[in-house]
């Protein structure tokens, strides 16, 4: 059987980094990592030498909202004045409810492009459009499978416009997720509710039931600002976790992202409960919603990956968001190590969501694979790279990508996506969409 072979530098284990090791992938597995010179070769093999690179697991992107890049640089009349007036005047009536299925496709293929660029391997989508509902996430799945991304996604199910719309939201997550979770593809599906401010009880638990029976995993926002909380207290007396436990909502498969406003106790719950958690450092901040206490979180032994939330999707810059941030607001410059916000980003975001064979680079794991170039101007060594990762690595040092064997990026070129064309394409599309873009 051929194979490809890479011998790198360094490469990243379980228990660190390796200097002169490499690995062996057949079709989708990694089947071998050893010393460059222990590492078996057959005539028929694809070999690709990196002596300066260093092998690390792709990049889990934990919460992403491809058609996120049509709010990028958008030019609104509305005035944000905080989240609810985030969502009610600009977020709803100027991006999501305009949303179609050319759109869906133009962002997409941009997204996958810049995922690929910047060493991610595998995804979780939340696709929010009530009126490009049905066939949104067909759309979304083939973009993706020609990217050859791993992705997991979904539609954000809500009663927001109607209760039938709600529905029809449950019907597309449900339907893709029977469809395809079941051949172990590369696109897979999993169910998504928005928030308690946008959806009945009733609904929350036929979601979480609809998951149960076709055995995927559950997603919604929570409390991604001081709104969702103080609502909840008003509408029920309760905090948003209180209600999802009352409701029966809460176990080790829901994925619960933002999280930011969470109380001890609440984070009490979800620890005890094996809630999954993604962070997104970066648009908290865009929507004043603060700073979510991921420290805390792991401290209760909580699983917590990291996710760009269609926002700034160059992951190093999330890292590295993730690993000051938190430094800077609990003035602690122990909070948040280099080593922990690299493992966020890749075997905790896997584990995350529900990938349990992916994210650390070991014999029998996904053949999800980057390399990334030592081209900083000080020496990366096994006590530093963590650091040197985080802080001062970019995409243009990711040079080689692969998901499931199949090379995606090669010498920093991309294979897959024609990157010219995905980004003039999604110029010719919000072109055409700012020009409507204004108040009637």
């Amino acid at each position: 059987m051929s194979a490809t072979v890479i011998k790198g530098a360094f490469l990243m284990t379980e228990n660190g980094l390796k200097k002169d090791y490499g690995l062996r992938m057949e079709e989708d597995r990694i089947v071998q990592i050893a010393p460059n010179d222990k590492l078996l070769v057959n005539e028929a093999d694809k070999l690709i030498e990196v002596p300066d690179e260093m092998i690390l697991p792709g990049f889990v992107n934990g919460h992403n909202h491809m058609y996120g890049f049509l709010s990028h640089g958008i030019t609104a009349e509305a005035m944000v004045t905080e989240f609810e007036s985030f969502l009610d005047d600009f977020w709803w009536p100027y991006v999501e409810d305009r949303l179609n299925h050319e759109l869906v496709e133009a962002t997409a293929r941009w997204a996958c492009a810049e995922m690929i660029d910047s060493g991610v391997t595998s995804f979780v989508d939340i696709l929010e459009g009530p009126n490009a509902i049905p066939g949104a996430l067909e759309v979304e799945k083939k973009v993706v499978e020609e990217a050859g991304l791993r992705g997991r996604l979904s539609f954000e199910a809500c009663e927001r416009k109607s209760k039938e719309n709600g529905q029809e939201g449950l019907r597309e997550n449900i339907e893709f997720v029977k469809k395809y979770n079941r051949d172990g593809g590369l696109v897979q599906g999993i169910n998504s509710i928005h928030t308690l401010f946008t959806c009945s009880e009733e609904f929350v638990k036929q979601a979480k039931k609809l998951s149960d029976e076709n055995r995927c995993m559950t997603h919604m926002h929570l409390s991604e600002s001081v709104f969702e909380p103080e609502w909840c207290r008003k509408e029920y007396g309760k905090t948003p976790v209180e209600i999802y436990e009352e409701l029966g909502y809460l176990d080790e498969n829901v994925l619960a992202s933002q999280v930011v406003q969470a109380t001890d106790a609440e984070l009490d719950i979800l620890a005890k409960h094996q809630v999954k958690a993604v962070s997104m450092p970066l648009s908290n901040c865009e929507v004043g919603g603060g700073f979510a206490p991921v420290t805390k979180m792991l401290d209760r032994g909580m699983t917590v990956g990291l996710g760009t939330d269609g926002y700034v999707n160059n992951f190093f810059e999330v890292m590295r968001g993730a690993f000051l941030m938190h430094k800077a607001n609990q003035q602690d410059p122990q909070v948040m190590p280099a080593k922990t916000v690299f493992e966020m980003a890749t075997s905790m975001g896997a584990q995350a969501i529900g990938l349990t064979d992916a994210g650390v680079l070991k014999e029998g794991n996904l053949a999800d694979v980057i390399t990334v170039s030592l081209e900083q101007p000080t020496p990366v060594n096994e006590k530093n790279v963590y650091d040197q990762l985080v802080l001062f690595t970019n995409p243009q040092n990711v040079k080689n990508v692969f998901v499931g064997g199949r090379q995606l990026k090669k010498d920093g070129r991309m294979l897959t996506v024609d990157a010219a064309a995905a980004k003039e394409k999604l110029r010719e599309v919000t072109r055409q969409f700012w020009q409507v873009n204004e108040r009637k």
